[in-house]
């Protein structure tokens, strides 16, 4: 005969593996790990920041390397980073290091933003 109740698998008759238990004083939290915030940066460029949070407007063209570019085809800015262009302008143009290849900060007057590649035609 069994006993009066009867819990569990009739087959095992070990009971249940135990977690395992902090040590000693570790109390119920484990200490905080201190994490580091990573902004990606243009290097070389103290204080700017890579193409994803880049605001144009905030960034000084370089000593050196400014083109003229003749607009081929308007353009519709997409956001407040970028430039609207229109057919036959001339704007001033320069790259920026980090920046991606197909697009260039682009320049009318007092106004600056980033324009595709493609809708330009480099000047010397």
């Amino acid at each position: 005969r069994f006993s009066g109740t009867f819990v569990g698998n009739a087959e095992s008759t070990s009971p249940p593996p135990a977690a395992p238990s902090p040590p000693a004083g570790a109390g119920a939290t484990l200490p905080a790990v201190p994490t580091i915030p990573v902004v990606p940066t243009i290097v070389g460029v103290p204080g700017a920041v890579a193409e994803s949070v880049l605001n144009p407007n905030e960034v000084k063209p370089p000593a050196s390397g400014t083109r003229k570019a003749r607009v081929l085809y308007d353009y519709e800015a997409a956001d407040s980073t970028e430039l609207a262009l229109l057919a036959d302008e001339m704007i001033t143009v320069y790259s920026l290091p980090g920046m991606d290849p197909d697009w260039l900060i682009g320049e009318r007057g007092n106004q600056k933003g980033k324009v595709p590649v493609t809708y330009l035609e480099l000047l010397s």
